[in-house]
């Protein structure tokens, strides 16, 4: 497997602590996986970090998000700590509410152009394709008031992320099989992609909006968009490479585990697209197994409707994970807020489908995240708020959806509060969960 950084959590405050690492294929890695083995506790929670994440931005985000747990538990219970650590990218210009003062965007000299540090991520996150991302680079400094550039531009996009247009729609080279198809983003008119994605960020606050960014002209101010159309790239290849790791890497892993300690209760945590990984581990536990005890969402980058038996706008299918609550042996817990402008503005514009007949524009609930309004069309299952179930608790079983606004509501353009989650009111979400508290 490809060497992505193994290592035993410098950093992170709680023990016992090990990190359970994954190349992108969902191969693991073997020290790791017998590390977290050899972990003496009676309740393991493991945590799936999200997309903006590189392995030190990760680290810190388990040892900030662990840390309140050993005085929530009771005295009954033995916690194990594990951090999933699985390839990502960190773009620089999105600050992390407790992480960063200030992202890439407030520095003079960039906006729609790339920062060195995302560059550089770029180029690790798709090895052997500088030609194609020094260009990029290269139009995103120079903003060309040209169509010509612009389409050039989407062209080199579709290319990194794997996606060849036929018949002026689009397919996935090398499809997963695992419900990803092709966004709109990739198979419509560049210019239109664009202007969508420009707006939705002057929406959201970022530098799109701001008069001077537009200086030049209407397609000047159309980069600013293509930029973020880059960076949803990047989300489209990795909610592709989540429920790969999930289904085929950290399933199979807790499985085995599960296996060789009988009676240990599992406990899992996703962040963003770390919750698309924990939950689609659920495809590789067995129909009747018991040892995943809870699972809890924070702001999920996946569809609100995964769970859901029939969908809405398709009574003949059901969602990706449809029924897959039921392997877990107590709640699954999905956290909201409507502070996340990146579940609520760019994830619907990133997930919407070719041949939508929408288009790129206007609200459609087909395309809305679980991290942005909670769980959808599945029957029976509750909707709480924070004060409500740090009061009262969480049910037994089933889907329940949590809104987190009150704490999850920090954070700046463009991604708004959605990495605003290292909370102990959400900490005492997942021990009330997984009936660990006192």
């Amino acid at each position: 497997m490809a060497d992505i950084g193994v290592g035993v959590g410098v950093g992170v405050g709680v023990r016992p602590y090990e990190e359970l690492t994954f190349d992108a294929e969902g191969d693991v890695d073997g020290g790791t996986r017998e590390a977290v083995a050899r972990i003496d506790a009676t309740d393991l929670v493991v945590f799936a970090h999200g997309w903006n994440s590189d392995r030190s931005t990760a680290t810190r985000l388990f040892d900030r998000f662990f840390a309140p747990f050993p005085e929530l538990v009771g005295p009954a219970v033995r916690l194990g700590y594990v951090g999933v650590v699985w390839p990502s990218i960190r773009f620089s210009d999105e600050p992390i509410p407790d992480f960063d003062d200030r992202g890439a965007l407030a520095e003079p000299g960039y906006g729609a152009a790339l920062d060195p540090a995302t560059r550089r991520a770029l180029g690790a996150f798709w090895p052997g394709r500088e030609a194609e991302l020094d260009r990029v680079a290269e139009l995103l400094e120079e903003r060309p008031e040209s169509e010509a550039a612009l389409i050039e531009f989407g062209a080199l996009v579709r290319e990194l992320a794997g996606v060849d247009a036929v018949d002026g729609v689009g397919a996935v080279a090398g499809g997963s099989g695992l419900g990803v198809g092709v966004p709109a983003m990739f198979a419509e008119d560049a210019l239109s992609v664009f202007r969508a994605f420009a707006e939705a960020l002057a929406s959201a606050g970022g530098p799109a909006g701001d008069p001077g960014f537009a200086a030049g002209g209407a397609l000047r101010a159309l980069w600013g968009g293509a930029k973020e159309v880059l960076r949803q790239a990047t989300y489209y290849e990795m909610k592709k490479r989540a429920g790969v790791i999930g289904e085929r890497g950290l399933g199979p892993v807790l499985t085995g585990l599960a296996g060789r300690r009988p009676g240990l209760r599992i406990h899992l945590i996703g962040h963003s697209f770390g919750g698309r990984v924990v939950s689609f581990a659920l495809r590789a536990v067995p129909e009747g197994a018991r040892y995943v005890k809870s699972l809890t969402l924070l702001q999920g980058a996946f569809s609100h409707y995964a769970f859901a038996d029939r969908l809405p706008h398709d009574k003949g299918r059901g969602g990706a994970l449809s029924g897959l609550q039921r392997r877990v042996d107590g709640p699954v817990v999905a956290c909201h807020s409507p502070y996340d402008t990146s579940l609520k503005l760019f994830y619907p514009l990133a997930s919407r489908m070719a041949r939508d007949s929408a288009g790129l524009f206007g609200f459609d609930e087909r395309w809305g995240a679980i991290g942005h309004d909670g769980v959808q069309a599945v029957a029976g299952a509750p909707r709480l708020d924070l004060a409500e179930v740090l009061r009262a608790g969480l049910p037994g079983s089933g889907c329940v959806s949590v809104d987190a606004g009150s704490v999850v509501r920090r954070g700046g353009a463009p991604s708004g509060a959605h990495s605003d989650v290292c909370h102990e009111e959400l900490a005492r979400v997942v021990v009330a969960a997984g009936r660990m508290g006192r």
